[in-house]
């Protein structure tokens, strides 16, 4: 019965092989088709210089933009459009097309790749805002940042990570900080907001914090109502102080000429009034 299945079983493989063969003849056929159409092509631009040759050939190679593109923009943020990245690749196939030189026997699309990552990354770079240094040392610090957890499965400390980069810890801190400040975020990125965990646009989260609302208007009214309460229970010194210091803007100083105390007396009285309404103000408004 077994070999009665593995009888049946060798004749679907032979078959499924020569299908596969003629497939891949069939594939070798038509690239060796067009790749002897591209070289008659490329001669008779040669010999006429030809407008409409040129166009036809640079057609061809349009598929070869829009694949390396592609390629490069898996490992670029979401801010840069694949549609720039083709717009540049065609000047960059554009400016290969006229530099090739189909005599030394390379093919058009090997010569051509290099030139159009080439532009693609140059016009990147004129367009970055950030110096390389700092990109160089952004990819630095996130390659030890990788090495260190997959050696160690933790995170490093900074004396860890400055270890590894063979630099100080304030050097460190200072490159960190550098680092920091090339981040940028979209603020019409789909983000996911934390009370309700609601998929909105991250300008939706964004709080002004300076912000004059109502509610923070009746707060603000609500605590100088109370701040009016809370220093009638102030002595007669912290009163007095608290008044020259906040509403006539003396100095310690000149408030100490007026009550015939030292400054220093002055700013002991001013220091118990302050931390004794900030006592009441927590007490009032239950604020940690």
């Amino acid at each position: 019965m077994i070999s009665t299945l593995k009888e049946k079983r060798k004749p679907k493989k032979a078959a499924a092989a020569n299908v596969k063969a003629k497939v891949t003849t069939k594939v070798q056929a038509e690239k060796a088709r067009r790749d002897a159409e591209a070289r008659r092509e490329w001669a008779r631009y040669q010999k006429n210089q030809d407008p409409s040759i040129r166009r036809r050939l640079l057609n061809r190679y349009l598929p070869l933009v829009r694949n390396v593109a592609g390629r490069m923009a898996i490992n670029f943020p979401r801010s840069v459009e694949l549609c720039d990245l083709i717009n540049t690749g065609v000047i960059g196939l554009t400016e290969a097309f006229r530099k090739f030189d189909p005599d030394r026997g390379v093919k058009f699309e090997t010569y051509a790749v290099p030139r159009i990552r080439g532009a693609i990354l140059d016009e990147l770079r004129s367009l970055d805002w950030v110096p390389r240094s700092t990109r160089a040392k952004a990819r630095e610090i996130e390659r030890a940042l990788l090495v260190f957890e997959n050696k160690e499965g933790r995170a490093p400390t900074d004396e860890e990570l400055a270890k590894m980069l063979n630099i100080g810890v304030q050097d460190l801190h200072y490159a960190l900080e550098d680092v920091s400040k090339t981040t940028l975020l979209s603020l019409d990125e789909m983000i996911f907001r934390e009370d309700d965990n609601r998929q909105v646009p991250r300008i939706e989260t964004v709080e002004d914090k300076k912000a004059n609302t109502t509610l923070k208007k009746l707060e603000r009214s609500e605590l100088q109502a109370f701040l009016v309460l809370a220093i009638d229970r102030l002595t007669e010194q912290e009163k007095l102080v608290i008044a020259l210091y906040y509403y006539e803007e003396l100095t310690l100083k000149e408030i100490g000429e007026v009550m015939k105390i030292s400054e220093s007396r002055v700013s002991q009285i001013h220091t118990k009034a302050v931390l004794k309404l900030r006592g009441m103000v927590r007490e009032k408004f239950g604020l940690a």
